[in-house]
């Protein structure tokens, strides 16, 4: 997914009761995750959540493995934590890629060409003794 679409999804978000008709629970599991730190919505002014599009499918995610995988709360959790770690070492990665390339190609712009010699070189063989 582009940055853009990723920007686009998050700005728009959800009341709890569409979120939950979306992910496919009652709402008040919503609540009782968001308690638990599993999914963090925002808040609007008078402190009602918004769930945006990735919180559903964090949401849908933490169902399949609920019930599919039969991880319990506290191991979800634990693999969403380390899903983050993963996702902010790989974009660090990218970062710090992105940075070597640009020290390189400054370090190309840098280096000048040798100017042309135009001095004449004479060889002579060695002498036979």
């Amino acid at each position: 997914m582009s940055s853009s679409s990723e920007a686009r999804d998050d700005a728009r978000t959800f009341l709890i009761s569409v979120a939950a008709e979306l992910a496919g629970m009652h709402a008040q599991t919503l609540r009782q995750y968001d308690r638990l730190g599993l999914v963090s919505p925002r808040r609007s002014s008078g402190g009602g959540r918004r769930y945006s599009q990735r919180d559903v499918e964090l949401l849908r995610e933490v169902q399949r493995l609920s019930q599919d995988e039969g991880v319990n709360l506290a191991g979800i959790k634990r693999v969403i934590e380390l899903t983050n770690q993963v996702e902010a070492l790989k974009a660090r990665l990218m970062e710090m890629a992105d940075e070597v390339e640009e020290l390189r190609a400054s370090q190309r712009r840098d280096v000048t060409p040798p100017a042309k010699s135009t001095a004449l070189v004479v060889w002579q063989p060695r002498s036979r003794r």
